[in-house]
């Protein structure tokens, strides 16, 4: 790696965000920094009534997320590659799902506050999968609070984040589709892809497996 030294994995619930942190991270001999998401005390409450529980929850996402970027980049960010498993502004694609007008405006004037004083990755990776495929990963992974997963709201966010990575262009970016793509137990897969990272440095690159279903 000689240019990326903070590399960003992105995508939707149960695409394999972690599981490509990690394995980049060991690969590069890289630290990671995963998103703090079982300590949010709004979420179980969140996935039981959107509605009623959004604005808490993504507020403390956002400022839990701040905090954690300052904490991080207080540190020597040449020292060695970091990996993390989310991008700042991943909090807005959730709330541009989930909180209401009025909601989304006060949301985002906290954003805008924040967002200047997050450093910029070097890389970021978006990782795409069909809908059935993320909502296996998700019942597989079992957590409690996932249980029953709403299809509908995946789907929704899906688009989203196609729409909002459609239009991305602030730093390079390697779109991978993952569907078909097993980085836990098939070392040809994790090769591909940690070369494919390893050799991105401008631009925008599409990887679709040889295969996969369209």
């Amino acid at each position: 790696m000689e240019r990326a030294r903070y590399i960003v994995v992105e995508g939707p619930i149960g695409v394999g965000k972690s599981t490509l942190t990690q394995l980049l991270a060991d690969r590069f001999g890289g630290r990671t920094v995963f998103e703090v998401v079982d300590e949010n005390p709004f979420l179980p409450l969140f996935y039981k009534d959107r509605d009623k529980h959004a604005f808490q929850t993504q507020l403390f996402f956002l400022l839990s997320r701040f905090k954690q970027q300052q904490e991080l980049f207080q540190q020597d960010l040449f020292n060695q590659v970091t990996v993390s498993d989310y991008l700042f502004a991943k909090d807005r694609i959730f709330a541009s799902l989930t909180l209401n007008p009025a909601e989304m405006a006060l949301y985002d004037r906290v954003f805008d506050l924040l967002r200047p004083r997050v450093v910029r990755p070097d890389l970021v990776i978006y990782l795409q999968a069909r809908l059935d495929v993320l909502l296996a990963r998700i019942k597989r992974r079992g957590r409690a609070f996932e249980a029953g997963f709403d299809a509908d709201y995946l789907a929704r966010l899906c688009s989203t984040y196609n729409d909002y990575f459609f239009h991305y262009d602030e730093t390079p970016l390697l779109v991978i589709n993952s569907s078909d793509i097993d980085l836990v137990d098939i070392e040809g897969d994790k090769d591909a892809i940690v070369d494919l990272v390893r050799r991105h440095k401008k631009g925008v690159q599409h990887y679709i497996p040889r295969g996969s279903a369209a």
